[in-house]
């Protein structure tokens, strides 16, 4: 079951330390295909089923024993086999590159490094990188010199493109007519 509307923002707003974006930064890789509410929902599913949310646990599982939790209803996504393997994927190269530490991925540097070590991870791309950079700058203060310039469009003041502009209700709704926007745009 899907998240009413206003608790994107509110979920958000909850996980609003540094400390506790690694929630924020595992829905990232599970928000394909499926409504924002539900990608956001699916941090505290885990933390519920796992008795906590720590990406060095969620790396070392099991991967059938990891798949299953991911599954159990109702399922953390609608692929839970396919999205268990890249929950545990971004969580096992987080533990290896930084330590289990999602702050240190953007700790240092500027904005072009910020963003050349998230499209580095696995499951990110161009797109998601920038996004989760816009998400940073805008509703976490954390604001590298050039980070704007580096998540592009999505950095925009007043846009309403993707999850990093998502604060209430009217802002989510604003975003899911943007997105509606674009695929008819592009199919033409």
């Amino acid at each position: 079951m899907d998240l009413p509307v206003d608790a994107l923002a509110a979920d958000l707003q909850s996980s609003a330390t540094l400390a506790e974006l690694a929630d924020i930064h595992l829905l990232m890789s599970c928000d394909q295909q499926i409504p924002m509410e539900k990608a956001f929902s699916g941090p505290k599913v885990l933390a519920d089923r796992m008795d906590g949310l720590d990406v060095h646990r969620i790396a070392e599982a099991d991967p059938e024993a990891f798949a299953t939790i991911m599954a159990t209803p109702p399922a953390v996504h609608r692929f839970p086999g396919s999205m268990a393997k890249r929950v545990q994927a971004l969580s096992q190269f987080v533990v290896e590159q930084y330590d289990g530490d999602v702050t240190k991925i953007w700790a240092e540097g500027d904005g072009a490094a910020v963003f050349k070590r998230l499209k580095a991870l696995p499951g990110f791309g161009e797109q998601k990188a920038k996004i989760f950079l816009a998400l940073l700058g805008k509703q976490f203060d954390v604001r590298p010199q050039g980070w704007r310039e580096a998540a592009g469009h999505y950095a925009e003041e007043g846009s309403r493109r993707s999850v990093a502009d998502v604060t209430d209700q009217k802002s989510l709704l604003e975003v899911r007519d943007f997105k509606k926007a674009a695929k008819a745009a592009a199919k033409k």
